[in-house]
């Protein structure tokens, strides 16, 4: 794991820190942690799946025929591995 040194931290902040860290019961060193991780991890991360139904729901998604004819017509056998 990588570490990270922040210089010239305001006591104010450092104060902050402290307290913060107290309020939630673990170190200050956690509740760094914890805020760097919330910040760099969306709440709410789109997959492609989500957007792809969420496209196709809004275009009015398919009937059952429609997708009985796409279940058909798909290519049932398992693909091959690639060959370098």
């Amino acid at each position: 794991m990588a570490n990270v040194t922040i210089r010239n931290l305001p006591d104010e902040v450092h104060r902050a820190l402290r307290m913060r860290a107290k309020h939630h019961g673990r170190s200050t060193e956690a509740e760094i942690r914890a805020i760097l991780e919330k910040a760099t991890q969306p709440s709410q991360r789109i997959k492609l799946g989500s957007l792809l139904n969420s496209i196709a729901q809004e275009a009015g998604g398919l009937n059952d025929s429609e997708v009985e004819t796409f279940n058909q017509l798909r290519h049932k056998a398992p693909s091959k591995p690639i060959v370098f």
